[in-house]
């Protein structure tokens, strides 16, 4: 006769479907971060939502119990890398869905530049070529922590293993055009604004751009934060 059980949904769907602003911010999100179906940007909103509630309700809870099961709260979303450390009970609210996204094994994978976008990250992950350490993940939708975030590789039987496989050579041959170009831009923005830039500054530039080819994503907000401060101290 089967499994008679009747499992429960991990996720709740919107109430107004067919709200124009909500889908046009879900394709957004669903093209930024390479996802298969919009139940898997459901199931992050819902866990984000699950937690965000757990936070209100023991914010003003007092007892025991609720500062256990605050401890065991943190403790988990510090370990999902989710929080930082010393993070307090009203930080959980200030969380956001890009957050949740952003620690899924999918964009991982990708923003340590073992993939030349979500897409391909994707394929690696459902094709079997992504392990955990020993332990081979095939779901993108997996989220990591950040004690499993550091032995995140390729299996050592998958031909991606190699460092010289075409596409890990091609992705980081593109990683390093993209920190050439984004150095390139600021040099040339900062020189139209001051008029030209002191040794100093470029070797300031030069610097950074070596020191993010590894996370590409944010090369550019860090690039010019560093020209900001340079600016200030003369």
């Amino acid at each position: 006769m089967g499994d008679t059980r009747k499992f429960k949904k991990k996720y709740q769907t919107p109430l107004h479907p067919w709200n124009r602003k909500s889908i046009e911010d879900e394709k957004v999100l669903v093209k930024e971060y390479g996802l298969g179906k919009k139940k898997e940007l459901h199931i992050a909103i819902s866990f984000l939502k699950k937690y965000k509630d757990i936070a209100k309700k023991l914010i003003a809870d007092r007892t025991a119990q609720g500062a256990v099961e605050k401890e065991q709260m943190m403790s988990k979303l510090i370990r999902l890398g989710l929080l930082s450390s010393g993070a307090k009970l009203d930080n959980v609210l200030g969380l956001e869905l890009k957050d949740v996204l952003e620690r899924r094994i999918q964009s991982r994978l990708y923003r340590r530049s073992l993939a030349r976008s979500m897409k391909q990250a994707r394929q690696f992950i459902v094709h079997g070529h992504v392990a955990i350490g020993n332990k081979t993940i095939t779901s993108p939708s997996y989220m990591l922590s950040l004690v499993e975030e550091s032995s995140l590789c390729f299996c050592s039987a998958s031909a991606l293993a190699l460092e010289d496989h075409p596409e890990r050579a091609i992705a980081a041959k593109e990683v390093k055009a993209e920190v050439t170009k984004i150095k390139d831009k600021i040099v040339e923005s900062a020189k139209l604004e001051s008029g030209n830039l002191d040794a100093d500054k470029i070797g300031k530039i030069d610097k950074t751009a070596e020191l993010l080819e590894v996370e590409k994503g944010v090369a550019e907000e860090i690039a010019k934060e560093e020209l900001e401060n340079s600016g200030t101290e003369e």
